[in-house]
């Protein structure tokens, strides 16, 4: 369909046309490649720009040839009408004349067809450009959006009605689980992840209690997850420091410890074994036997630069036991931190 139009359009509308097009995508698949480091699609740049480089060329011989081109003299050599001149005879009967021949005339040049104006054509070629980058630009925003019928991200389910326990009143400052999982389900959490192709699938904060502390203790968490990788974040309101915690990972199970630290607070990196419980629904609800889940990746930072205590845990890992790169997990606490707030006294 296109190499019929452009067959169809006129030297005018067609060459200026293919022109500005070769001449827009050149550049900027040449930027990209540039950007992106991609040799082949810098190879296919400079195809565009040559084939532009052509049309240029084939365009400025046809003007040269159009302004060097002399117009057509008029033929020489117009037939007159001429009488045969009767001749005298010697003798002195006078002889009939001849008739006259009939007049010799050129036929008259056919009228000079009028060529095309070819300033006239390329501006229409460029409203033609225009007219097709406006319908570019603004079709997105005219036309159904190419992500009807793909799943939407999950959104975090309002916490309204949920009653906080006494924990959070007694903790000024403290978050909630809705809080945690609004700052986590963040648009750019895939990207994070490695994964930016991604969407979350479930979105979830709850606003519960530390284990172990007969709910003295606020522990609220939220948990986003794709379909690679699951991302947990909680924050614990203990006194428990960075370095406490960091010595009493040398008795623990943890593996792979890093200390650091991110947004001028102390941090620790370190890799433990999640838990993995199933439930069989035909057994009345009861599970079987707690089990050794995936190994999980999980980044502790002080919730203030003075390491006060308590923490935000950032934890992430995968049912097919892959872990993202440290950096990921960095990346989701500059993104997710800055949004809650410090400790307080």
């Amino acid at each position: 369909m296109l190499g019929l139009l452009l067959r169809v359009l006129p030297f005018w509308v067609r060459e200026p046309l293919l022109i500005v097009v070769g001449s827009v995508l050149g550049v900027r698949i040449m930027y990209l490649a540039f950007v992106d480091g991609e040799w082949v699609a810098a190879v296919i740049g400079a195809a565009f720009l040559v084939f532009t480089a052509v049309r240029v060329h084939t365009v400025v011989r046809v003007l040269r040839a159009r302004r060097n081109r002399a117009p057509a003299a008029p033929a020489d050599g117009a037939g007159t009408d001429s009488a045969a001149q009767p001749q005298p005879q010697a003798a002195p009967t006078p002889q009939p004349q001849a008739a006259p021949a009939p007049a010799s005339r050129r036929p008259a040049p056919a009228a000079q067809e009028k060529e095309p104006n070819a300033w006239g054509q390329a501006l229409a070629a460029v409203a033609v450009f225009a007219a097709l980058a406006a319908a570019v630009w603004l079709g997105p925003q005219l036309l159904p959006s190419e992500d009807v019928g793909r799943p939407r991200a999950a959104s975090c389910a309002s916490g309204e009605d949920e009653e906080l326990p006494s924990a959070y009143t007694k903790k000024p400052g403290a978050v909630t689980g809705e809080e945690l999982c609004e700052a986590l389900n963040r648009p750019g959490l895939a990207r994070l992840l490695g994964t930016p192709a991604e969407t979350a699938t479930t979105a979830s904060g709850t606003s519960g209690t530390a284990p172990l502390t007969d709910g003295k203790v606020a522990q609220p968490e939220a948990q986003v997850q794709f379909d690679t990788y699951t991302v947990n974040v909680s924050a614990t309101y203990n006194e428990l420091t960075m370095a406490q915690s960091v010595k009493l990972m040398e008795f623990g199970d943890e593996t792979d410890v890093r200390t650091l630290s991110v947004l001028g607070r102390p941090a620790v990196l370190f890799s433990d074994h999640t838990m993995k419980i199933e439930f069989d629904p035909g057994s009345g609800g009861s599970g079987g036997p707690v089990e050794q889940g995936p190994l999980a990746r999980t980044l502790s930072v002080a919730l203030d630069g003075k390491d006060r205590g308590g923490s935000y845990d950032i934890t992430v890992w995968s049912t097919s036991g892959t872990l993202p790169e440290d950096s990921a997990l960095l990346g989701i606490a500059e993104a997710v931190l800055p949004e809650l707030p410090e400790r307080t006294v």
